[in-house]
């Protein structure tokens, strides 16, 4: 039961991300703090743009233990990645989980704050976000995710000028 609330309200929230893409400079760097976390990052070999998300984290500070996987969908399963939550890689951090594109301002943000957020999540890859950033890539908006301990979903947090 608990499994199908959060997959049907991860699914609802999702249809509400159609936001329309803007074009602005990259403010990946904005935020940046001197707090250090470790994170483990689980990503496949061939995937260019985790690579370039473990680079906004380290930039911010991240020290990222980089675990290269033949299986990423069982790395999801076990850290109860929804389906319709998924990207390209999937991150544990402070036993927060982390998955997609997610800034690493809103991860640091997430850690500082007393709170029952068990994941956060940027469903998809969005071209523009961290990692995704690329020297004429566009800028899609996106929407970062929160799914509670008790599986509630909702915006975390939302990019539409960047």
């Amino acid at each position: 039961m608990r499994k199908t609330l959060l997959t049907t309200g991860l699914a609802m929230a999702l249809l509400g991300t159609n936001l329309p893409a803007q074009a602005a400079n990259p403010v990946w760097l904005e935020g940046k703090t001197d707090q250090r976390y470790q994170i483990t990052v689980y990503r496949s070999e061939s995937c260019g743009c985790c690579k370039g998300w473990i680079d906004h984290l380290r930039d911010h500070n991240f020290e990222v233990e980089d675990v290269v996987t033949e299986d990423m969908n069982a790395h999801k399963e076990r850290l109860g990645v929804p389906p319709e939550g998924a990207s390209c890689h999937t991150a544990v951090v402070n036993g927060k989980v982390i998955e997609g594109h997610v800034p690493a301002q809103d991860i640091k943000t997430l850690l500082a704050a007393d709170n029952d957020i068990r994941l956060l999540t940027v469903p998809g890859m969005p071209q523009g976000g961290p990692g995704m950033d690329y020297e004429g890539a566009g800028k899609d908006a996106f929407r970062v995710w929160a799914v509670t301990e008790s599986d509630e979903v909702g915006v975390y947090n939302e990019y539409q000028n960047y």
